[in-house]
């Protein structure tokens, strides 16, 4: 039986392992943090194929500089002397461009309706998970008339590449929001579009593969690997060396770093951004994202999350208060009637996204090293992905090949 090591234990190692399992592969985790502490637990839980439009895209330069005013933004770069920083910020101001975002919306609309359907493939196949798969759409709640004009365009796009997308009035919102009073000039729903509980699917994941034999090592973080003849032989932690048959890179925002000891130019930021829950009084029955705001709302009956930022920090976790407080203060913006509750920092649950500079992820092989895959890099879309980049990678190391395009996601595009 072959052996893979996964380096990287968040959702997207675990549907990794999962899809390597059922291909008969022997699998092991290593996972730098801890199960609770990685970025996969915590976040929106949102499935997205309409969020087609990667992160580096015409305008997006612009209003960073304008928010990067303001202490509360949903956007920030922290300013610091590092090559690596001023080197991605280059590469993302190349990129975000219109010619780039054409080239990039089939790649990604192929990977996120790939995606969707696994979702629902496994909810019919595990519904003893209790993942809380709803599939309700997402809102995008805009609360000009200009953010909403421009928020109808993107729909239009959508609808162009063959996506579900619903323009609607202030009306029409009250009738999917019959509880809450919104303050918005407009929205559009994507009826295609869900979310579910990361926390849960995270625990189901892993507790039924460790059930099959997934070895999974926490506080395990990668020190080096052995390499002979443009293979990697041994995952070297602090205490062992794992040998491997093959192995997976998918360690999120440290990915980076990790792949530099296989001499693998990468360009990898860690996006940060901040979660909390409220009580859903009066009930929050749409998952939505404020436009304006940049801010998730993820309702699960009693409870909803909220979630944002966007503040471009290495691998740095500390919490901002003054980006929880703008997240904090979106909710009565767009919810004036919502009765919302200042959440303690010790409440307030930070992760890191891996950003690639071209808002693209990193899913494929590398030419120097026959037996490494790589899959990481999705920004604010892992959990979204997560299914089609475990499938695809399964799919490649079984000597399948890919059942959709995936060049654009060359792991080497920056070599």
């Amino acid at each position: 039986m072959s052996r893979v090591v996964i380096i990287g234990g968040g959702v997207i190692g675990l549907f990794s392992a999962y899809y390597l399992q059922k291909a008969g592969f022997e699998v092991t985790i290593v996972e730098k943090g801890t199960r609770d502490s990685n970025c996969s637990t915590g976040n929106a839980g949102m499935i997205v194929p309409s969020h087609i439009i990667p992160l580096a895209s015409p305008g997006i330069v612009a209003k960073g500089l304008k928010w990067l005013l303001s202490a509360k933004s949903p956007f920030y770069i922290h300013p610091r002397l590092d090559k690596q920083l001023l080197d991605w910020c280059l590469l993302f101001y190349r990129h975000a461009n219109a010619k780039h975002v054409q080239h990039s919306i089939p790649y990604l609309k192929a990977l996120s309706v790939l995606s969707r359907s696994l979702y629902m493939q496994f909810d019919e196949e595990h519904p003893e998970a209790g993942i809380h798969l709803q599939k309700k759409g997402l809102l995008m709640l805009s609360q000009t008339l200009h953010t909403h004009e421009e928020e109808v365009e993107a729909a239009k796009l959508a609808q162009k590449h063959g996506l579900r997308a619903e323009i609607l009035s202030p009306e029409a919102i009250k009738a999917l929001e019959p509880h809450q009073t919104v303050h918005a000039a407009g929205a559009v729903l994507y009826p295609d579009d869900a979310h579910l509980s990361p926390q849960h699917l995270f625990d189901f994941l892993y507790r039924s593969l460790t059930a099959k034999g997934l070895k999974y090592y926490e506080q395990a973080e990668v020190q080096d690997f052995i390499i002979e003849h443009n293979r990697v032989k041994a995952v070297k932690l602090q205490d062992r060396a794992i040998e491997a048959d093959h192995v997976l890179l998918c360690a999120g925002a440290w990915s980076g770093k990790v792949a530099e000891r296989l001499k693998l130019r990468m360009p990898m930021m860690g996006g940060k951004g901040y979660t909390f829950w409220q009580e859903n009084s009066p009930r929050i029955q749409q998952a939505s994202i404020l436009v304006e705001a940049r801010v998730s709302v993820s309702p699960y009956d009693e409870r909803v999350r909220f979630g944002g930022t966007m503040e471009i920090t290495g691998t740095d976790l500390s919490i901002n208060p003054k980006r929880v407080q703008g997240i904090f203060e979106s909710i009565q913006s767009y919810y004036p009637h919502f009765k919302a509750m200042a959440p303690n920092q010790e409440l307030v649950w930070s992760g890191l996204r891996p950003c690639s500079p071209d808002g693209l992820p990193y899913i494929g092989k590398v030419a120097h090293l026959e037996n490494l895959l790589i899959g990481t890099g999705h920004s604010m879309m892992g959990l979204s992905l997560a299914p089609a980049t475990g499938h695809l990678l399964a799919d490649l190391l079984s000597g399948k090949g890919s059942s959709i395009a995936i060049d654009a996601f060359d792991p080497q595009r920056f070599a």
